[in-house]
């Protein structure tokens, strides 16, 4: 990986890709009873980062559809958008069953990722760049959604965490068969990731009054939402 990458990974640090950085202390804190069971600020902060995640991703993915220059990154940045339109869909649909407030921006960090491939090189630099960012990010958040899985009470934030699982992993795979992920650096960034402020890894509350960003799923999309929302089974 080029010294330029590797000085704006540092810059705006990680893990990103969901970013599940409660804001309270007390994440298992249970904030309503549903009938799909307790929600807790740990639920709720993980269906807003899967929101979060989208809001950046999706449009990296159809960045990389008009900028990649190989195969295995257009496949991989398709991969994104289908992945997280799919992802979306759930999150939109579960969001207001549980009284969770949606964002329709990404966190400023995440923002910053977008704008770095947006701005930043072309070319095979851009393949390179575009896929040591995603497989980074996605490789920090796999083991996170694993626990949101394992510990939640709640079926509706389990279903999502069974689909973001299948998704993160499908991720990883599609920007290590590119052949540019730089394995030493992704493993360092996500081990050692620097220190943000609160604010820069939260996205900001939507504006009163605004439409609900939508992220449509392409016609030919490989991916499509699974949800049941009968009662919690436990």
């Amino acid at each position: 990986m080029g010294g330029a990458l590797s000085m704006t990974l540092v810059a705006l640090a990680y893990p990103s890709m969901l970013g599940v950085n409660v804001v309270s202390n007390s994440p298992d804190r249970v904030i309503s009873q549903t009938q799909w069971g307790p929600l807790t600020e740990a639920d709720r902060d993980f269906v807003v980062k899967v929101r979060a995640a989208g809001l950046w991703e999706y449009p990296v993915g159809q960045m990389g559809l008009q900028k990649g220059t190989s195969k295995e990154v257009k496949i991989a940045s398709q991969h994104l958008v289908d992945g997280h339109a799919a992802l979306d869909t759930t999150c939109r649909k579960i969001a207001p069953m549980l009284n969770i407030t949606l964002p329709n921006l990404a966190s400023p960090q995440q923002q910053g990722f977008v704008s770095t491939l947006n701005s930043g090189a072309k070319g095979e630099q851009f393949d390179r760049d575009f896929a040591n960012i995603l497989r980074i990010t996605h490789g920090s958040i796999f083991n996170t959604v694993a626990k949101v899985r394992s510990t939640t009470k709640n079926s509706l934030v389990r279903q999502l965490a069974d689909q973001a699982n299948n998704t993160v992993l499908d991720h990883i795979t599609v920007m290590e068969k590119t052949g540019l992920v730089d394995f030493d650096q992704a493993l360092f960034q996500q081990t050692t990731p620097p220190k943000l402020p609160q604010d820069d890894m939260t996205p900001p509350p939507p504006a009163a009054g605004q439409p609900q960003v939508i992220l449509t799923p392409p016609p030919n999309s490989t991916e499509s939402p699974t949800l049941s929302t009968g009662p919690n089974q436990g």
